[in-house]
């Protein structure tokens, strides 16, 4: 098992998360955080402090392609170790649907 961040990441991009993770396993892309799941030891600190609850754990259903996504950019953005500050507008961001369509050109998390 290994924790995944999802669709409401999307351009809110909190990152509480970054702060608490012991394992620093967050890498930043310019409109979301992912996790490198084989970075992740699987503590799961990071959920309760994602103020979008967008990290889950993969083992709830429907998850396998956000973690071929998470995976994917891992190996190409840059770590992150630190809290920033989010994007001006994430409040107005949290919770719209068709975020990965907007971001990624797909509704397939595996195929972005």
């Amino acid at each position: 098992m290994t924790y995944v961040v999802t669709e409401n990441c999307i351009r809110c991009k909190y990152t509480d998360c970054v702060e608490v993770c012991p394992v620093d396993c967050f890498y930043v892309g310019e409109t979301m955080l992912v996790i490198n799941p084989d970075e992740c030891i699987d503590c799961g600190v990071c959920e309760p402090e994602c103020p979008a609850e967008a990290i889950k754990a993969d083992t709830e259903p429907g998850l396998e392609g956000w973690r071929a996504l998470n995976a994917k950019y891992a190996a190409l953005w840059p770590n992150i170790t630190a809290r920033a500050e989010p994007p001006e507008d994430a409040a107005a961001w949290d919770g719209r649907p068709d975020k990965l369509a907007t971001a990624f050109g797909t509704a397939d998390p595996a195929a972005a």
